[in-house]
């Protein structure tokens, strides 16, 4: 099976770009996905004509009907990647392919039109090249590429919509976590679920997130940056963070992680993880992880290190856990040294400090 060729993504400059002060204000004050960059590639499907008018135009508000679906049935997904400068100035994106390939999956879970991946793959490259200026060389620093799409047919009956629009935008980002590379304290939602068997959970679906707002929101007001999910059979298992994945390290040296039951995401990180952890012999288990079973081993000491990952924050240590009837602390509360490990072997490879053995990283500019 050949791969089909991209659709070219059409140019068409901002009439409205930033003036490089402004540009170089916004890009010492990084955060996360708070400035945008002056271009968004676009490209619209009907049931008609399928996939036309591919093109990147200034980045402006979009014009939509009230009556559009997206509004009252929520069909709508999105992915997240990243783009990186390296030392010698060109730029890079790691594993698109497999970002491309789950955009296709959430949108066949949401009766939506799959995007080819060649397309996507050139929408990304066609933005970047357009706002190379954009992506920033501070250390640990990138351009956050938001792809997604939504339906636009001004329709109130229930069914798929026969409009959609695809876009991509683009942000200068610092650290997910305004502490970066630190252990974060972690709320475990007992009475509230992410998603459910059957549900939407594999799909990168803004429903799903929408559902975690409230848990993470009382999270906050406790005092803890992260809010951790349970799974919704039994109530006892951990599922993911808000929107990331969740690894256990042993004290026997086996790491652990969820297994992918169709209510879990399939983070590229975590892929990326398990490869990892492949490569260098370390023993990974994807299974139930039962949360009492996990408290204890974090109080007799047969659990080391717990962290989570995601492409947002990357890796991120988790030095405590706590929900209504417990609270504890994971080892001695720092980054453990495998979590530290294949923090460094990720960043490295992304920023092109490393060699890329497994052919992640594509050059887009």
């Amino acid at each position: 099976m050949t791969t089909p060729l991209p659709t070219e993504f059409t140019m068409v400059p901002s009439s409205h770009p930033r003036t490089t002060a402004e540009r170089t204000a916004a890009l010492e004050r990084l955060s996360f996905g708070v400035e945008y960059t002056d271009h968004m590639a676009r490209a619209t499907w009907t049931l008609d004509a399928g996939w036309q008018h591919h093109r990147v135009e200034g980045f402006a508000p979009l014009e939509l009907s009230p009556a559009a679906a997206v509004f009252h049935y929520g069909q709508e997904i999105f992915e997240g990647l990243k783009a990186y400068r390296h030392a010698d100035g060109s730029v890079w994106a790691f594993r698109p392919e497999a970002n491309a390939r789950r955009f296709a999956a959430s949108a066949r879970r949401l009766a939506m039109p799959e995007l080819p991946e060649a397309d996507f793959l050139a929408s990304i490259r066609t933005l970047v090249e357009a706002d190379l200026e954009w992506v920033p060389s501070t250390p640990g620093a990138s351009l956050y590429l938001r792809p997604f799409m939504i339906a636009t047919e001004p329709f109130l009956g229930v069914r798929p919509a026969h409009r959609y629009e695809y876009l991509v935008i683009a942000s200068p980002v610092g650290p997910y976590f305004v502490n970066g590379f630190q252990p974060v304290s972690i709320w475990v939602a007992e009475d509230y679920h992410r998603a459910g068997p059957g549900g939407t959970g594999a799909a990168k679906f803004g429903g799903n997130y929408a559902a975690s707002l409230l848990p993470q929101q009382t999270a906050l007001e406790r005092g803890f940056e992260q809010v951790c999910f349970l799974d919704a059979a039994t109530g006892t298992n951990l599922e993911e963070l808000g929107g990331m994945n969740v690894f256990v390290v042993g004290a026997d040296g086996v790491v652990r992680t969820p297994a992918l039951t169709g209510s879990i995401l399939e983070g590229v990180t975590r892929s990326s993880i398990l490869t990892l952890l492949a490569a260098d012999g370390v023993p990974v288990e994807e299974s139930d992880i039962p949360l009492r079973g996990l408290l204890a081993g974090i109080e007799d000491g047969s659990v080391r290190e717990v962290f989570a990952c995601g492409t947002a924050a990357v890796i991120t240590p988790i030095g405590r856990l706590a929900g209504e009837t417990f609270d504890v602390t994971v080892a001695d509360g720092g980054p453990g040294a495998l979590t530290q490990r294949l923090y460094e072997q990720l960043t490295d490879i992304q920023y092109g400090r490393t060699e890329d053995k497994h052919g992640w990283v594509t050059r887009l500019v």
